[in-house]
């Protein structure tokens, strides 16, 4: 499909980004966002509403920040999910056979499997594909991506998911990507806060922070966080840019929601519901949720893992 014109929907810090790499690697993107500059920076031409992106692409890439306002878009203002006739202004209302919508946001996977059948009504494509990276991968193009749904339209796009992504992995039926990325999205919910803690901990025994992260990574504690966040962090620097802590708590959130449908026990949880929890109560709701070490810093005693001469103002 390289000549497909593609839509984007949504382009804030992963979106931007990826609309970003495909208008860098000569794709023509119409682009929407509440936020008109957002369209302008990624190099998109904007359109002015997403019906209109739907009336001009072949292909609409969605990235949103949850289940509700993907319904919104694709149902339209005031519209339905389970209603008859969808609105207007919502992309259903403009699907049209041979079409295929991707939803990279970090959804429900009930609501997927409801839009996914609401558009196959109209022998339209609806694939679920979970993202993981964060922004600095999105920049560079190498994003892994999880994807549900057809596996035939999957392939079809494969060459617009390449300029993006340096791994996509199908890993079954509609609901499947969004499954996949919300055990994801728990596990690295679970290292972050987890290693927050220690790292807390560790300035607070008076311990060589460098030092302990080289421990750390050489052995069984090892995970994401303490490799590719926290050798940061210590400097001040937050990788400004990815999930907020308001989207990291939304989305364990979800998977508690998850394992509640699924029948399985949510025993470890609690911790990253309370660690993100906890930074939106105390005012960084917006800000990375690397930040998290800072509301676990600020109620052990004011405590910062670096002294703040090479901190970007956060707040």
């Amino acid at each position: 499909m390289s000549d497909t014109c593609v839509g984007f929907i949504g382009l804030g810090n992963m979106g931007g980004r990826m609309t970003a790499c495909l208008v860098k690697a000569g794709r023509t993107v119409v682009g929407y966002d509440l936020r008109t500059e957002n369209v302008v920076a990624s190099g998109a031409r904007l359109a002015p509403s997403p019906a209109a992106v739907a009336d001009e692409c072949d292909v609409v890439l969605l990235s949103l920040p949850d289940s509700r306002v993907v319904e919104s878009v694709v149902f339209g203002r005031g519209g339905q999910p389970g209603g008859q006739v969808p609105e207007p202004d919502g992309l259903l209302a403009h699907a049209r056979d041979g079409q295929v919508v991707v939803d990279l946001s970090t959804s429900a996977p009930d609501s997927t499997r409801m839009i996914s059948a609401r558009f196959a009504e109209r022998n339209v494509a609806y694939l679920d594909i979970g993202i993981s990276g964060g922004a600095a991968a999105a920049e560079k193009g190498q994003l892994t991506l999880m994807a549900g749904g057809s596996r035939e339209a999957l392939d079809r796009i494969r060459d617009i998911l390449d300029t993006f992504a340096s791994a996509i992995y199908y890993v079954g039926a509609s609901g499947a990507g969004h499954t996949t990325k919300l055990l994801n999205n728990f596990l690295n919910a679970v290292a972050l806060s987890a290693t927050a803690e220690a790292m807390v901990a560790a300035k607070k025994a008076g311990l060589d922070l460098a030092t302990v992260l080289e421990v750390f990574n050489k052995s069984s504690g090892v995970n994401f966080a303490t490799m590719n966040r926290f050798p940061k962090i210590i400097h001040g620097d937050y990788l400004k840019g990815g999930l907020t802590n308001t989207l990291m708590l939304k989305d364990v959130t979800l998977y508690v929601d998850l394992l509640a449908r699924l029948g399985v026990a949510s025993l470890n949880a609690a911790g990253p519901v309370a660690s993100f929890g906890l930074a939106r109560a105390l005012g960084y709701a917006d800000e990375i949720s690397n930040t998290v070490v800072d509301a676990i810093g600020d109620i052990s005693g004011g405590v910062r893992l670096h002294d703040g001469t090479s901190e970007e103002s956060l707040r």
